[in-house]
């Protein structure tokens, strides 16, 4: 479990995470969501002690990151999947973070056959694509079999397949009861792999609820029906629009009482269909005031 309470990071003027209180849980996938400058980054650092809060505390397991006798066993996370050095192999990288943690050959073969690497396990890493720099990322986080796995971007430059592989893992690793904590721009991905998530901007809390509740808001409902006309004026508490192929959009109550509206009035309904927002629609109708850079459509110079 991973506790932030109340953390604000300063850096000279700036300030990048503004009284955050986040409680990431064990057994579930937490996406960590934000626009650009949002505050991501800098807090998983300070979960790592890479940087100091100014004022909070984070706590992971009861105690600092700091104050754990087996940190690796602990927290396994990636922030660059570029952090290795060009000369290694992908082995040689790993028996080094290994050794540092008192693990041995043994287990740098099974992180390097977890990620799909031992193929390559002998090549050196300066001619690694970005998504093989992921799975070395990776498999370096997993090497302490840590009880709370965190990642950041994970999924950059892979494959399809790839992304796959990752979204099988990291529900894998929630199912044995481990922390998981991910942090991605891709939102599709996001909804089809986190149970939670967290939403900052500017470095405060926007959002902190399960998935489902940030997608299941029924925004408007689709109706097909004989005598579209006729259910336009009964539904009098509704706002109605005209839709594609001649539904009717409705928005303002439920679709249990669109049935018994028609019904009550002898109208045939043909389809009924809420429109649920995509994650994607939520996210951005609750950040679009907190991005740091704007863009104005414009056209490209000749």
């Amino acid at each position: 479990m991973i506790e932030i309470r109340d953390v604000t990071k300063i850096y000279g003027r700036t300030t990048a995470v503004d009284h955050l209180t986040v409680t990431v849980k064990p057994g579930v996938v937490t996406g960590f969501l934000g626009p650009n400058g949002a505050g991501k980054s800098t807090t998983m650092r300070m979960v790592l002690g890479l940087d100091r809060p100014t004022t909070g505390e984070i706590l992971v397991a009861g105690r600092r990151y700091d104050r754990h006798s087996a940190p690796l066993h602990e927290v396994g996370a990636l922030l660059d999947a570029r952090a290795f050095h060009p000369g290694r192999t992908a082995y040689q990288h790993l028996l080094s973070v290994a050794m540092t943690g008192g693990y041995g050959r043994r287990r740098v073969r099974e992180v390097l056959d977890m990620v799909g690497l031992e193929g390559v396990a002998g090549k050196r890493t300066k001619g690694f694509s970005l998504g093989m720099g992921q799975r070395l990322g990776i498999a370096a986080a997993l090497i302490g079999d840590p009880a709370v796995v965190m990642l950041d971007e994970p999924v950059n430059g892979l494959d399809p397949d790839g992304i796959r592989w990752i979204r099988g893992l990291l529900r894998g690793l929630a199912a044995e009861g481990r922390t998981v904590f991910v942090s991605s721009h891709l939102m599709s991905e996001v909804a089809m792999t986190a149970d939670h998530l967290v939403v900052i901007g500017r470095g405060r809390l926007i959002a902190d609820v399960p998935m489902e509740r940030m997608t299941s808001a029924t925004t408007q409902v689709r109706v097909r029906t004989t005598e579209p006309g006729r259910l336009r004026e009964l539904l009098t508490a509704w706002t109605v629009d005209d839709g594609p192929d001649g539904t009717l959009l409705a928005s303002g109550g439920s679709v249990e009482d669109i049935a018994r509206t028609a019904m009550a009035n002898n109208v045939l309904i043909l389809e009924l269909t809420p429109m649920h927002p995509s994650l994607e629609d939520a996210y951005y109708a609750l950040t679009r005031g907190e991005v740091e850079y704007t863009m104005t459509p414009g056209r490209a110079a000749a």
